[in-house]
């Protein structure tokens, strides 16, 4: 964040630069207000620039093994141009080169999910994937592992058959035939 920062002052200083060359190249004859507009635009459209650029790039740096299984797109009043072009500005990443297969019940599947956001710390959350049901549920020491053939209980929640993470993981796991 300290290097955005920097960043967007460059941009500001690098307009009002433009500006001001603009104001020498016409004799002056531009007005003195116009550095500071250019300054303010240069500053907004790094910032734009930045904000829509963030998720490619973050997703770009992901490891080989791990998918991005949610993007969530954001519209919002102080960004205007948002409602015309959302940003992601959060996303779900989950590790399928490490899902890890369960002895007893072969149809659950231990996986790591990180959740990155715009200007935040990742999180990571582990979760059992029950590929029968289709369900998912937080792995802790609470958590009531089904047998076998048997269906989850109400704790845990249920998965949409096209769900990305789904799918990675019961559908398309590396190993499975």
């Amino acid at each position: 964040m300290f290097w955005e920062l920097i960043g967007t002052f460059s941009a500001g200083l690098g307009a009002a630069g433009i500006a001001l060359v603009l104001r020498a190249l016409t004799l002056k004859k531009l007005p003195k207000w116009l550095i500071p507009v250019f300054a303010g635009a240069g500053m907004l459209g790094f910032q734009i620039y930045m904000e829509y650029n963030w998720y490619p790039h973050q997703s770009s740096r992901l490891p080989e093994g791990v998918a991005v299984v949610r993007a969530v797109e954001e519209q919002a009043a102080w960004r205007p141009w948002s409602y015309i072009f959302p940003q992601t500005m959060r996303f779900i990443a989950a590790d399928i080169k490490n899902a890890a297969v369960n002895q007893r019940n072969p149809e659950l599947v231990l996986v790591n999910l990180y959740f990155f956001e715009r200007r935040m710390g990742t999180r990571q959350i582990t979760q059992v994937i029950h590929c029968g049901a289709p369900a998912r549920a937080d792995f802790t020491e609470q958590l009531v592992i089904p047998a076998p053939g048997s269906q989850p209980d109400a704790s845990w929640h249920p998965l949409a058959a096209d769900d990305e993470l789904y799918r990675l993981i019961c559908i398309e796991q590396p190993g499975k035939e």
